[in-house]
């Protein structure tokens, strides 16, 4: 794991700073399953001690984000591979939250809020151009966001984060066959258009359509992992 997935948070508690690292790297991708993270490592990425990062990494642990990877006072943690069931389940949650409020952020949205979401939009389409794969899925992440955070239900969106945290990682699995096409791109123009319109009803659909679609094509990708093992 290199210096630029974990991103240092300048304010707040230690250990919570080193949560929100790794949670940020989490969210945003830059975590693939599989990958071991070695708490030294991040310790001395993030530029802080051992102890708050194994306290943020037990947290993670706990909330089975992650799972415990290794022992003694070097050890660390492992980004799960999920099953195609556990993905499905994750993605069922998320088909029921995210559209949901994606049309109740259609009621707030203001244009500065509009243009913020379509600048993560245009930034999608541009990584793919220049070939930067983890700017794409940033970018794709603070699209998702940005819409959500507009929807006013902080209780909603902490569960909306919670099984990003836990399916995002598996969602890297479908990047070389799928961002090069920009597949679900469409799906993502219709939301941001619908929410101009002030559609609510239509900006959860496309959000819909585009979590069912990623949930088909991981869901067979996983069951085949599963079959060739």
């Amino acid at each position: 794991m290199s210096l630029p997935r974990l991103k240092s948070v300048e304010h707040g508690p230690l250990w919570d700073r080193a949560y929100v690292s790794l949670k940020s790297a989490l969210l945003a991708g830059r975590l693939a399953p599989g990958e071991r993270l070695v708490l030294r490592k991040v310790a001395d990425d993030l530029g802080i001690s051992l102890t708050p990062v194994r306290d943020a990494v037990n947290r993670l642990v706990a909330e089975k984000v992650l799972e415990h990877g290794g022992l003694g006072p070097a050890g660390g943690a492992v980004v799960p591979l999920l099953s195609a069931d556990q993905f499905s389940q994750l993605m069922t949650v998320r088909s029921s939250l995210e559209p949901m409020a994606a049309a109740a952020a259609a009621a707030h949205a203001g244009k500065a809020e509009l243009s913020a979401v379509e600048a993560f939009l245009v930034e999608m389409k541009r990584s793919v151009k220049e070939n930067r794969t983890e700017k794409y899925l940033e970018a794709h992440y603070k699209f998702h966001f940005g819409i959500y955070a507009m929807c006013k239900m902080p209780i909603v969106l902490e569960i909306i984060e919670s099984a990003w945290l836990r399916c995002a990682p598996t969602l890297t699995l479908a990047l070389p066959e799928n961002i090069p096409s920009l597949k679900r791109y469409a799906s993502h123009v219709a939301t941001l258009a619908a929410l101009r319109r002030g559609e609510g009803e239509k900006a959860a659909e496309a959000i819909r359509a585009d979590i069912e679609s990623a949930r088909k094509d991981i869901s067979a990708m996983l069951r085949d992992k599963a079959e060739r093992a």
